[in-house]
């Protein structure tokens, strides 16, 4: 393959990643949970489904408009195991592995030198990490830092060692409201910012209307419906990171990264008390869509891409089998 059609294949791929955080039995540690488990993936065992509707894109390459296209079927079948190995009153050390398969059928409006009109491919990417949690006091509140190093890749090799630094200063806890803030410091070429500021935000209002806000994650207002159900309407904030080479044996690797925001209504069902089976539906927006050559930087991008939003659907299924409920 040339490389102008591995950048075309590459901007066409769009990844749909989620989480939520853990829960615990006492309020200081639900607390805790809630803010050292906002950004890595929390759920034991999961595996989900997603895909989304055609859309339209244009895009750029060198600066220099390149034909449009659509995107006519997205699938995505992505699994994760997340594990902790110590857990102790101040320290957590764990580990997350996650891995993705997206299937992608595009067409494109003018035929390319070199590039078929109709394009079909399937990606794979994963990525290990090894995350350690410290919780201490901070000017006499609840301090919660979690260091992560993640090394990720595609099915042919591992790719690029990262580093996160989580820090979350717990300002405010009791039964109605939670209230934290902090930082996240990115060790990582492909970050579109290395620094990012971290707000929590939970507050249950008397219609059992439950606000919860995590910026920069999601914003989501729930509520607990039947006995084991709970339904949930906001806009959930996505990263999306892979890797594609060119089949020439030149050895180049390039690296596409874009945030994708998910708006729509989810509904989770707990069964048989550690099975949890989730339906999410809604709008998808793909945002600041890159490629940039591995070795480069996220800011020096070789080709830009601007997709329409899109209707989306997701499928999960996650067993939870450490996870203590309350009866």
């Amino acid at each position: 393959m040339k490389p102008t059609k591995v950048l075309i294949v590459l901007f066409l791929l769009a990844l749909y990643n989620s989480g939520v955080a853990q829960h615990r039995d006492s309020l200081t540690t639900k607390v805790i949970a809630a803010a050292t488990n906002k950004f890595p993936i929390t759920r034991t065992f999961n595996i989900e489904y997603t895909g989304s509707g055609a859309y339209n894109f244009t895009s750029e390459l060198n600066g220099v408009a390149a034909p449009a296209g659509r995107i006519t079927n997205w699938t995505q079948l992505r699994a994760s195991v997340n594990l902790n190995f110590i857990q102790t009153k101040k320290w957590i050390l764990g580990s997350t592995f996650t891995y993705r398969r997206s299937s992608i059928t595009a067409t494109l409006d003018e035929p390319i030198s070199g590039v078929n009109s109709s394009i079909k491919d399937d990606l794979q990417y994963h990525s290990s990490s090894l995350n350690l949690t410290r919780i201490t006091k901070l000017f006499g509140k609840t301090a919660i830092v979690t260091g992560n190093i993640i090394i990720d890749g595609s099915e042919k090799k591992f790719e690029r060692t990262k580093g996160l630094i989580a820090t979350t200063l717990i300002l405010k806890a009791n039964v109605k409201t939670r209230l934290g803030v902090g930082f996240l410091l990115s060790f990582d070429p492909s970050a579109q910012v290395p620094i990012i500021p971290i707000l929590t935000f939970e507050h249950r209002f008397n219609n059992q209307l439950l606000a919860d806000i995590t910026i920069p994650r999601y914003i989501y207002l729930r509520k607990n419906i039947m006995k084991n159900g709970r339904v949930s309407f906001g806009t959930e904030l996505d990263r999306t990171g892979f890797y594609l080479y060119n089949r020439d044996n030149s050895g180049d690797t390039f690296e596409y990264n874009q945030i994708d925001l998910n708006s729509g209504l989810s509904y989770e069902h707990l069964v048989f008390n550690y099975f949890i089976v989730t339906l999410k539906g809604g709008i998808r927006a793909s945002l600041s869509p890159r490629l940039f050559d591995r070795d480069q930087s996220y800011h020096d991008p070789i080709f830009k891409t601007k997709p329409d939003p899109t209707g989306y659907f997701n499928v999960g299924v996650s067993f939870n089998p450490f996870v203590k409920r309350s009866r």
